[in-house]
């Protein structure tokens, strides 16, 4: 144990994506599973949000010899929060914390506060009782404050969704191993929502109970603590807020029939008005412009074809950017590249609003089902606005930090997907041509290290023969000529990626670029 951050030192934490927080060095919770620790690192409670998690000694910084530098290194809301509790802590403790020898006799205080609600306007914090009342025991009743102190026992970031999402506790070991089975038991019935036949598709939002986990630098890098909502198994409490959705395509259709049938109000546009007609029916509002749609609502998502038709989206005629301002909020989830996400993020924080980038890695089905996987990064409490839509839309949401992160890890398993594709074309009609059965070649393939769900799915399209479109050629071609692009900023030799690219460009010219991606087989074989 370091001689300057022994158990209950108050401190100065820093995690990549966040400011400075105030902390306190404790033991991990009792109901923690055990974890490998590496040396030099430290169990942190943060203040105001009530998380855990194991952040490494050069990031840490003594509470009070830098409290008047940091204190005001952010102004949001959850950090002012975080600096009123750990001064609240201080108050009531009545210590002297610049005393080491106090330190460890500093539980008792520590463990009220844990049990008790940080005051949420300035007339609570002026009203604190002398002496802090013992917590009371939970009712069955799920109020706001339970919520609140629930959420907060989950994870590692500093701060957590705020915004109507219902979680239940999890320890910061809850990726390592915790079974949810025995505490997924609670399950509703869904909610019916009137619409058309597109809409009443069966989806997975079964509404058993929600949990939301947050991920310690342990469980993921020493290096930096990512924010992930884990939302396998859902109960969405949806948002007060208006959302806007801009692009009824493959995966945007999917997105917004979850949107609904979880609840949200949604305004619509598509650049072909017929496709709205669904939703519509469905209780969706339909905007003639993205213009119209930005005015009326509060957060607005655009999920379009590529990097041009994004931008066109915020610079064109009747596009979205004379309408941001600060109470405006805008969530770009179109593949594109870093670069094109930087310009649209400039352009709308120069109005006054708000910018998250959210890349999606799933295709038609997960985006029909659910169970996509968003990459965010942007504004982080425009992601916490946005928690109950990518709890609809998705099985788990990564917050990656600054602007440009979730673009460049999506490029990263786009590439790895189209030069996988790739191979398993090439592989196929090589047994085609050898005389083999395709279908045996699959079936062996499902009883090896090589199975998996990519792969099973386009070898069985190459195999049917009718490329069905759930992840457009044209789509996975362009991911990978960005990735190229990426890969000649950073001077990163990428040839497998070049050689994948030329056959789907060769697909692509035959015809093929709004087929499945798994059409690249024609190019393989023939």
């Amino acid at each position: 144990m370091s001689e300057t951050f022994k158990i209950g030192t108050l401190v100065w934490a820093k995690m990549k994506g966040f400011p400075p927080w105030p902390g306190r060095v404790s033991n991990p919770p009792k109901d923690a599973k055990r974890q490998s620790v590496k040396k030099g690192q430290h169990c942190i409670y943060f203040f105001g949000s009530k998380n855990y998690g194991y952040i490494e000694e050069p990031q840490l910084k003594p509470y009070f010899e830098f409290k008047d530098t940091l204190k005001n290194a952010n102004k949001s809301a959850g950090f002012k929060e975080a600096v009123a509790a750990i001064e609240l802590f201080i108050e009531n403790k009545g210590e002297n914390f610049n005393d080491t020898a106090s330190l460890n006799d500093s539980e008792e205080a520590f463990n009220r506060l844990k049990e008790s609600s940080v005051p949420d306007s300035e007339n609570e914090k002026s009203a604190k009782p002398d002496k802090p009342e013992k917590p009371k025991k939970p009712k069955k009743d799920v109020t706001a404050a339970k919520i609140k102190r629930e959420n907060s026992k989950s994870g590692a970031s500093p701060s957590v969704p705020r915004k109507k999402v219902k979680s239940s506790h999890l320890d910061d070991s809850t990726y390592s191993g915790l079974e949810t089975s025995s505490i997924l038991n609670h399950v509703g019935s869904p909610k019916k929502t009137p619409g058309s036949n597109l809409l009443d598709r069966p989806t997975n939002i079964i509404r058993p109970l929600i949990i939301i986990c947050t991920l310690s630098p342990g469980h993921t890098s020493s290096r930096c603590g990512k924010y992930i909502t884990n939302s396998k198994r859902k109960n969405v409490l949806p948002s007060d807020l208006k959302f806007g959705f801009l692009g009824l395509g493959i995966m945007g259709s999917g997105m917004v029939k979850n949107l609904l049938n979880s609840g949200h109000s949604v305004i619509v546009w598509n650049r072909t008005p017929d496709k709205c007609a669904d939703f519509v029916k469905a209780g969706a509002e339909q905007g003639m412009t993205p213009s119209d749609v930005v005015q009326v609502a509060d957060i607005t998502f655009s999920c379009v074809a590529d990097p041009q038709a994004a931008k066109d989206m915020v610079f064109g005629n009747c596009g979205v950017l004379p309408e941001m301002n600060p109470n405006k909020g805008y969530v770009e989830m179109t593949g594109i590249d870093a670069e094109t996400s930087q310009d649209i993020a400039d352009a709308i924080l120069g109005k006054g609003g708000r910018y998250l980038e959210a890349q999606v890695q799933g295709s038609k089905v997960q985006a029909e089902e659910g169970t996509l996987v968003l990459l965010a990064a942007g504004d982080r409490q425009l992601f916490d606005e946005c928690q109950s839509c990518f709890i609809a839309m998705s099985k788990n949401s990564f917050y990656l930090g600054e602007v440009g992160n979730a673009s460049k890890m999506n490029l990263v398993l786009q590439m790895m997907a189209g030069v996988t594709i790739a191979g398993l074309a090439e592989g196929m009609a090589l047994a085609d041509r050898a005389g083999l059965q395709q279908k045996d070649v699959l079936e062996v393939m499902q009883l090896t290290a090589l199975a998996c769900p990519t792969i099973l799915e386009k070898g069985k399209a190459i195999i049917d023969g009718g490329f069905s479109t759930h992840l457009p050629l044209q789509h996975l071609q362009k991911d990978l000529k960005l990735s190229l692009n990426l890969g000649d900023q950073l001077e990163q030799p990428l040839p497998l990626t070049a050689s994948a690219n030329e056959v789907f460009k060769h697909a692509k010219r035959l015809g093929y670029g709004e087929h499945d991606a798994s059409a690249v087989y024609i190019r393989a074989r023939f």
